[in-house]
């Protein structure tokens, strides 16, 4: 429905996110977070999605938190609930059995810059700009949000951005590692779905395989490395690589089944 707070659609194996609440720039409601979590979760159980997209409908990718419900949902004992709710949001992009990638333009910010931290990818426009302002809010990051923000753009900005609450450009966050590259704006949807298609195109297991090796060299976890282990170990055994070898050898494009 385009009247609801997040538009989800799905083709030709790449599935896309879009917040949508312009009016307010996208600010996110606590009901917000929770269907967040549930559509990421719900998209990594869909074995016919290879992709995820992330975008914000309008002239911002998205606020943030909306600071209109923290005197109530937000406020003393509530605050946990509120920070879980938020955790469990950023848990399921970050740990999505696809990739996901971020269409950024306008403002990121706060909650808005951790959604687009525990993406994959992220591709930005010229106009866009960032900040993480829990210090000019008296709050305090969630700590396994942080770790996207620190893998996504470095400790060193991690703590200029935490630190100071300042914004920065689409530029100063290129350079940071944070995105992969800045596109006009009028190229942004459509570089975005080129990028999806790519990769949907590849063999699902290879990709998966890959993502989790990311994610355990970055983590160092003993649980991660062996998850990571497993799923290569399942691409050699998988139809996916026979199909692979025999186009490589008959010079045409191959057909994955994700099998």
């Amino acid at each position: 429905m385009e009247n609801e707070p997040l538009i989800v659609k799905i083709a030709n194996n790449v599935a896309s996110v879009r917040i949508n609440r312009p009016q307010k720039k996208n600010a996110i409601t606590f009901v917000m977070w929770q269907a967040l979590f549930s559509t990421f979760e719900a998209l990594s159980a869909d074995a016919s999605v290879r992709v995820v997209t992330l975008s914000g409908a309008g002239a911002d990718f998205s606020a943030g938190a909306d600071i209109a419900e923290f005197d109530t949902l937000r406020d003393g004992d509530n605050a946990r609930g509120y920070e879980a709710a938020n955790s469990a949001a950023f848990a399921a992009i970050r740990n999505a059995r696809v990739p996901v990638i971020a269409a950024l333009h306008g403002v990121c910010f706060g909650g808005g810059f951790g959604l687009a931290a525990a993406a994959d990818l992220r591709i930005a426009t010229p106009d866009a700009l960032f900040a993480v302002p829990a210090a000019k809010l008296g709050l305090a990051y969630p700590q396994d949000a942080m770790g996207d923000i620190v893998g996504a753009a470095g400790p060193q900005m991690a703590r200029y951005l935490t630190f100071t609450g300042n914004r920065i450009d689409a530029e100063a966050a290129l350079k940071a590692g944070f995105l992969l590259e800045i596109v006009a704006r009028e190229e942004l949807e459509r570089r975005v779905a080129e990028l999806a298609a790519t990769i949907a195109a590849n063999a699902p297991l290879s990709v998966r395989a890959s993502k989790l090796a990311i994610h355990a060299e970055l983590s160092g976890d003993a649980i991660d490395v062996e998850h990571a282990r497993t799923a290569g170990d399942q691409t050699f055994a998988s139809l996916d690589y026979t199909e692979g070898r025999a186009a490589f050898q008959a010079r045409r494009k191959p057909e994955f089944i994700g099998q």
